[in-house]
């Protein structure tokens, strides 16, 4: 994370704020979230560096560019296509940005080693955990606003609670199934 300038990633009136450690608005009634939060999420993934990520929810794709860092291959989706042109703008060529559902995930790029989603919901969206890998992870915060908590999906169907958290609510295109 050291070497990413969130700056670069916020609204020009709010980049002197970049070394805040607190969620930032970006436009369209998004945010850019916290560094202790991304380090969060990203811890939980237990990457080891070869992995395949779908990264949802690009944002300003501050948290897409920290995972570059990290992984050879990141996928990154927004539904806000104002927000995937200005992320796809800025963003290094080994990121690819794509705009859609990322409640549907990437089905023609899957499987996904991991999958992080920067919102929160009740429950993942099963077309995300049908895109894991053998092995794979999704991590993403659960819950209401006033009660979401860090959690880690694993493809063999075990899940791990951590830490509170809180996001903005993750936004289904389609209802959910189930």
């Amino acid at each position: 994370m050291a070497r990413v300038d969130r700056a670069r990633y916020l609204p020009p009136e709010l980049q002197e704020l970049a070394a805040c450690d607190e969620a930032l608005p970006i436009g369209h009634g998004q945010t850019i979230s916290q560094p202790t939060m991304v380090r969060l999420l990203l811890e939980a993934l237990a990457l080891r560096g070869d992995e395949r990520v779908l990264d949802v929810g690009t944002g300003s794709g501050y948290q897409a560019v920290v995972l570059a860092e990290l992984v050879p291959d990141v996928h990154t989706i927004e539904r806000i296509p104002e927000l995937a042109a200005a992320a796809r703008a800025t963003l290094p060529a080994r990121v690819t940005v794509h705009t859609g559902d990322g409640t549907l995930g990437l089905p023609s790029e899957a499987p996904f080693d991991a999958i992080v989603v920067a919102a929160a919901a009740d429950r993942p969206p099963p077309a995300l955990l049908e895109q894991l890998a053998p092995g794979g992870r999704l991590a993403m915060p659960v819950g209401p606003p006033s009660q979401q908590v860090l959690h880690v999906f694993h493809a063999d169907g075990r899940v791990e609670a951590s830490v509170p958290c809180r996001f903005v609510p993750l936004v289904f295109a389609q209802h959910p199934a189930g």
